[in-house]
């Protein structure tokens, strides 16, 4: 086995390269197809997903092979390679195994035990097979990962150590509460949106529905794959009442999907209570200015035939009111060329009032401090107009400085005039507009967190919070599964390897007993057929007697560490011809499962 995997993750990198190094679809297919066109391997898969990126790979050279890997993940994903190196972490052989076995089982995922990275194995296994880029050791190896994570699920309880990344979002937007009854709680009601609809927007919107949204939209690029989803909501929505199924809160379960093109998003948005986020848009989906323009431009529930947004309690929510610096009367600044330009900024039509923006840094921005200056004296009451202090000329300073120093000499120190008043933070108003990016790259404006009425989960604060997560006692159990699992598997791959050098023994065997009755048949050309057949089939019992107990002795021995050596010794021992062990090597991978022609094609389109 020459196992061999190159990769980054959550782990190793930070999100801001993880996003940089992100593949596309296109990409992905490319790195498969020019590793196995490279040199040292055989075959490739690709783990790809918004926490990880790894390359397997089948390599006859160690070193050249990390090299080659690592060169190709930096070519396709445009991130240097001098850059990406530090974040690289490379495993070979039995820890190549014993690495992607503990990722099937949720061991290394942000959050621990989580199932949805099974789902994203298989995704990886397919696609290297429809590439024909996989062959036996690599398809051997993924399908037991899977067999391995399904087993960890089924026998321990490492599902109750972690949830999928939706629900441990949401658990974060409802304010990091564990208890599942307190999410479904804050979410009760709300109105969701989600946009895409791979996989992940797929299971964002199915718990959604589970946890009791009342509406669930779904905005994706391509109109079908958005409506083949809000149908299979409504679907299932509608067989949990005909069957009776009954939520948590003691109610039959219903919701209503409907699918919106991309470009409704911004107004949806300002309907929506709950909005998540997972593309594979390389650019920012929803930034600062749409969720800006989203929570100020907010539809009361009684427009346009909506019906009330209510919450968990029942009571009506009441839209967020604008701030109300720069309203009252004799404020001494004129705020709303500011928010004139945010609203055309953010690419929708909002409502211009005379409030504050909650976008305060942009309305501020390029204003001299005198300004600001007056405008805190009149908020004091005060009356004082400062403006002339900006004439002040270079010397005026350099006396000022003069004078400090002079006073800081005599006295040791410069003087205070008062003590620092103690600062109160400015109160934030309850999130109106909850928004979960599971994207990588990000889909939503990481500024965004910083805006009034929002409340912003994404992968990077995910992490953050899961490292304090407190681990099950069921993984260590876990743990000791995927232990005895690379063993067994590590076992069985060096036990096949020494196979083909016992079939091309016992293949030479058949032919000197084949040979040697050719050579009776003309000594004794008179021997009838029946002692014929008795002397034939005694030479041949007693070939196989000879052969059993040292072919099943090698194989035990192959399997064990460091066994890899005694095929070696057997194809010595017995003066093998290399060219037919390898001939029953090729024979054996022409099967279904594997690609040595197809690999040698690829190398040809390389």
């Amino acid at each position: 086995m020459s196992l061999l995997v190159v990769g980054l993750s959550h782990r190793s990198a930070p999100v801001s390269v993880l996003e940089r190094a992100a593949l596309s679809q296109d990409a992905q297919i490319k790195l498969l197809q020019d590793t196995v066109a490279a040199e040292p391997a055989t075959e490739a898969a690709l783990l790809a997903t918004c926490n990880r990126i790894e390359l397997y790979a089948d390599v006859d050279k160690f070193h050249a092979g990390v090299a080659e890997l690592s060169t190709l993940l930096a070519q396709h994903s445009g991130v240097g390679l001098d850059e990406l190196t530090p974040y690289l972490y490379v495993h070979y052989e039995d820890r190549a195994v014993h690495h992607l076995f503990s990722v099937a089982c949720g061991l290394d995922s942000m959050v621990v035990g989580e199932g949805q990275i099974l789902g994203q194995i298989k995704d990886s296994l397919a696609l290297a097979q429809e590439l024909h880029s996989a062959g036996r050791l690599l398809n051997d190896l993924f399908q037991q990962g899977l067999r391995v994570g399904k087993r960890a699920h089924s026998e321990t309880g490492i599902d109750r150590a972690g949830q999928s990344l939706v629900t441990f979002g949401l658990q974060q937007l409802a304010g990091g509460r564990s208890a599942g009854g307190s999410v479904e709680s804050w979410a009760a009601g709300k109105k969701a949106l989600v946009i895409g609809a791979g996989s992940m927007s797929s299971l964002a919107a199915a718990t959604l529905a589970r946890l009791g949204v009342a509406e669930i939209v779904v905005a994706n690029r391509t109109p079908d794959r958005a409506e083949r989803l809000a149908q299979i909501i409504n679907e299932n929505s509608e067989n949990s009442q005909y069957e009776g199924r009954e939520g948590r809160e003691g109610g039959v379960t219903s919701v209503a999907a409907r699918a919106v093109p991309m470009a409704s998003v911004p107004f949806e948005l300002t309907r929506a209570d709950i909005a998540v986020s997972c593309t594979g848009a390389t650019g920012l989906v929803l930034t600062a200015g749409i969720v800006a323009a989203a929570v100020e431009g907010r539809v009361p529930a009684d427009e346009a035939g909506l019906s009330p947004r209510t919450t968990a309690r029942g009571g009506v929510r009441a839209v967020l009111p604008p701030t109300s610096l720069g309203t009252e009367d004799g404020c001494p600044l004129d705020l709303s060329a500011a928010q004139t330009g945010q609203t055309a900024q953010a690419g929708q039509a909002v409502q211009e009032s005379a409030g504050f923006s909650v976008m305060g840094e942009a309305a501020v921005a390029g204003m001299d401090a005198a300004t600001l200056e007056q405008h805190a004296a009149w908020v004091d009451n005060g009356t004082v107009d400062r403006r002339d202090t900006a004439r002040r000329t270079p010397d005026d300073d350099r006396e000022l400085i003069a004078a400090l120093a002079l006073t800081a000499a005599t006295l040791g120190r410069i003087p205070e005039r008062r003590r620092p008043e103690v600062v109160v933070g400015v109160p934030r108003p309850a999130p109106v507009l909850s928004l979960l990016d599971l994207a990588m790259p990000r889909d939503v404006d990481a500024a965004a967190h910083r805006l009034a009425g929002v409340r912003l989960v994404d992968i990077e604060s995910l992490a953050e919070a899961s490292a304090d997560a407190p681990m099950a006692a069921d993984v260590d159990q876990v743990r000791r599964i995927v232990a005895d699992e690379v063993a067994a598997f590590g076992a069985a791959l060096r036990a096949a390897h020494i196979t083909p050098t016992v079939v091309a023994l016992r293949a030479m065997a058949a032919d000197v007993v084949a040979g040697e009755i050719a050579r009776l048949d003309g000594r004794l050309p008179g021997l009838d057929e029946k002692h014929r057949a008795e002397i034939t089939q005694t030479v041949r019992r007693v070939v196989d007697k000879l052969l059993h107990a040292p072919t099943v002795r090698v194989k035990q021995l192959a399997a064990e560490p460091g066994g890899a050596g005694y095929a070696d010794a057997l194809r010595t021992l017995f003066d093998l011809d290399q060219e037919t062990v390898a001939s029953v090597s090729r024979a054996d991978q022409d099967g279904p499962d594997t690609t040595t022609e197809t690999n040698a094609e690829n190398r040809g389109r390389a």
